[in-house]
């Protein structure tokens, strides 16, 4: 089953049950979802619609820091609600071990030597992690060791 099946299914799960946060947050999804397919005319594969999840989660941890800094936890709250549904649909995270083994492959495969070849590691990590794993914090790895 792909991913926007799934997504179509637990929306129209969640209308039965009648879980109205669930429901609204899964038609926000697909509504993203939808746009992204309109604006570049192509039906999104699973991995394009994880990049779309990934989207949305870092917009909503966004929202979150700038709600708990303007001390209105209640909207903080519905967006940690927001992120605990979206994170359903991504794939299950990499351990920091797998990480540092997958960078290790990386750096051995594309024979990267320094600073200047860490273009090429990140070329070869990001399809990989893609979804699994904090690129930022990859991207600082690779960099410590590249530079180390």
């Amino acid at each position: 089953m792909s991913l926007k099946q799934k997504i179509t299914d637990d929306m129209k799960a969640a209308m039965r049950a009648g879980d109205t946060k669930q429901r609204d947050t899964i038609r926000l999804l697909q509504a993203a979802i939808k746009q992204k397919e309109v604006d570049e005319r192509i039906e999104l594969d699973d991995a394009a619609v994880v990049a779309v999840i990934e989207k949305m989660l870092k917009q909503r941890r966004d929202s979150i820091t700038q709600y708990e800094a303007a001390q209105r936890h209640d909207l903080a709250t519905a967006e940690r609600e927001e992120v605990n549904i979206l994170s359903t649909y991504m794939p299950k995270a990499f351990t920091d071990e797998e990480v540092g083994m997958l960078i290790a492959d990386a750096i051995l495969l594309t024979g990267a030597k320094g600073m200047q070849d860490m273009g090429k590691v990140m070329a070869q990590l990001k399809p990989k992690l893609a979804g699994r794993a904090d690129i930022g914090k990859v991207s600082a790895i690779v960099k410590a060791k590249l530079s180390g």
